[in-house]
C-alpha cells in the first residue's frame, strides 16, 4: 500500500504542476495558436494523470484494466463502481476524456478555445475533487474501515 501511496503522490504533484500552467480561462482567446496547443497539451496530461492513479488503484485491488476501444470510458466507469470517484466526478471525468480523444487524434490547427474554456475553467476545481477523493480512498481498506480503526481492533 505504501508504494502505491508513493506512486499517486507523485502523480498528484504532477497533476498539480500541469495545472499551474494553465492560464485563466478570460485569457484563452488572447493566446496565440501555437500557445493554444500547450494548453491542449496541459489538459491531456491533466486527464492522462487522473487516469493513471485510476489505472494503479484498479490494478492495487486485482481488477484488470479494460481493454478494447471503449476501455477509456469503462475505466471510468469502474473507478465510480470502486468508488474511487463519484458519479459528479465522473461526468466531468468524461468531458476531459472526449477531449483527450479529440487531442490524440485530432490535428491542433483545429483546437477550439471555446471548447477548451470550460475544461481550463473546470480543472482544477476537479483536481481538488479527485485529490480529496482518491485520498479519501486510500485511508479505506477494502472492508470500508478506515485503517486506523482496524488496525486498533486488533487484539
Amino acid at each position: 500500500m505504501a508504494k502505491l501511496k508513493d506512486c499517486i503522490e507523485a502523480e498528484l504533484e504532477n497533476i498539480q504542476e500541469v495545472l499551474s500552467y494553465l492560464p485563466s480561462a478570460t485569457k484563452l482567446s488572447s493566446i496565440k495558436d501555437l500557445e493554444l496547443a500547450g494548453v491542449a497539451t496541459f489538459l491531456h496530461n491533466f486527464y492522462n494523470g487522473v487516469e493513471n492513479i485510476i489505472k494503479q488503484i484498479i490494478k492495487s485491488k486485482g481488477v484488470s484494466i479494460p481493454q478494447g476501444q471503449r476501455w477509456h470510458s469503462e475505466l471510468l466507469d469502474m473507478a465510480l463502481k470502486h468508488k474511487i470517484i463519484n458519479k459528479t466526478t465522473c461526468g466531468a471525468l468524461k468531458e476531459f476524456l472526449g477531449f483527450r480523444h479529440f487531442f490524440v487524434h485530432g490535428y491542433a490547427i483545429h483546437l477550439e478555445v471555446d471548447r477548451m474554456r470550460p475544461l481550463v475553467k473546470a480543472a482544477p476545481r476537479l483536481y481538488g475533487s479527485i485529490k480529496r477523493s482518491i485520498q479519501k480512498f486510500l485511508v479505506l481498506d477494502t472492508a470500508g474501515i478506515p485503517i486506523s480503526k482496524k488496525q486498533a481492533q486488533k487484539p
